[in-house]
């Protein structure tokens, strides 16, 4: 089997896939299910600094986009999509689907998005019901200081979706500090469980904003008001993934334990671009840098596949291309969770750059 250094899925801990391994109880049933759920969710909300309430939902994190905007949208609501990179303009579609109309506010794709630009443009127009925002744009490695923005559409009084699937637990998310209103992640990128889960947190502000529609919410499954109450009448919408969140527990016990965890992820990352260009290639993007994720811009006369077969080759690690306008374009490495060791990246570096140099 080929090691992963791709962004996301990452590699596992041991200790996360055996505590899958756990026999289970019924999690409907079950009350004390209904405490470990919730400890965890807390868990959640204290390593994201925040006191708002966070809920696990069954889906892959695709499944915490689609449901904030589910929740938020109603039909004809004005939506401010900042668009600096594929992910970031992909909100339009869910925006759209529940019968908001997506404003993209599209910025160029090197650079992370400018918090004094997007004053000028707000200070023009700012009649937004919400506004969403990625924190790392996965397929070009953007970070956008979320901690600039979201205070900035606060003060309009615009509601803020930040997408942290990519950066959360590898870059530092403050979620209050930062008046951020729904933040959404997920189980398989930096914090290292398998795929198939999402969660989110969700503030005063934005859930009073859920209850204030006059058109119900265009779904049951991306709805997040059904979590409400859960605990208190012992309920759950629909029957809890409890192998998966045994694992989803374990490694955000394993985040917990690390206090040093951005800083190696920052280490990891410092050391794959510098290598990178010190062998004389190009990373993607002018500033805004991940600590999650790197992507190198393929050099002219070689193509993507061929770089990805001569590593999964030469050192057995699997890579990847990326896609939508970075197709052929960009090979990501992917440093997080598990995948950012020292070790691992000198061997991925190394690796790559023979190949490239074949």
């Amino acid at each position: 089997m080929l090691k992963l250094m791709t962004p996301g899925p990452t590699r596992v801990r041991e200790n996360v896939r055996m505590a899958r391994s756990l026999e289970t109880t019924n999690p409907d049933l079950d009350l004390e299910f209904y405490n470990y759920y919730k400890e965890t969710c807390e868990l959640i909300s204290e390593l994201l600094n925040t006191k708002n309430p966070a809920y696990i939902l069954s889906g892959e994190g695709i499944l915490g986009l689609e449901a904030a905007c589910a929740s938020l949208t109603e039909p004809g609501d004005r939506v401010l999509v900042i668009d600096n990179g594929v992910f970031g303009r992909g909100f339009a579609d869910f925006v759209r689907i529940y019968g908001g109309e997506p404003v993209l506010y599209t910025t160029d794709y090197q650079t992370m998005v400018d918090a004094a630009a997007l004053k000028e443009y707000l200070e023009q127009d700012h009649d937004f019901k919400y506004a969403t925002i990625v924190h790392c744009d996965t397929p070009s490695g953007r970070l956008n200081p979320i901690q600039d923005i979201c205070p900035l559409l606060k003060s309009y009084g615009i509601l803020t979706v930040v997408d942290a699937v990519a950066s959360m637990f590898g870059d530092v998310v403050q979620v209050d500090d930062w008046q951020v209103d729904i933040v959404c992640g997920g189980s398989q990128k930096a914090l290292s469980a398998p795929v198939g889960l999402t969660f989110v947190t969700v503030s005063s502000d934005a859930l009073q904003a859920m209850k204030q529609r006059k058109t119900p919410i265009a779904s049951f499954y991306a709805n997040l008001t059904i979590f409400e109450n859960y605990y208190e009448n012992k309920w759950f919408p629909y029957t809890m993934p409890i192998s998966d969140i045994y694992g989803l527990r374990r490694a955000l016990e394993n985040v917990k334990a690390e206090p040093g965890i951005y800083e190696r992820h920052k280490q990891v990352a410092d050391y794959v671009r510098d290598t990178i260009l010190e062998a004389g290639y190009c990373i993607y993007g002018k500033n805004g840098y991940a600590n999650t994720v790197t992507a190198m811009v393929i050099p002219n006369g070689m193509d993507e596949k061929s770089i990805l077969e001569g590593v999964a080759k030469e050192a057995n690690i699997m890579l990847a291309g990326s896609f939508d306008v970075f197709a052929g374009k960009l090979i990501r490495i992917g440093h997080m969770g598990e995948n950012a060791n020292m070790n691992d990246a000198k061997l991925t570096v190394e690796a790559l750059l023979k190949v490239l140099s074949k």
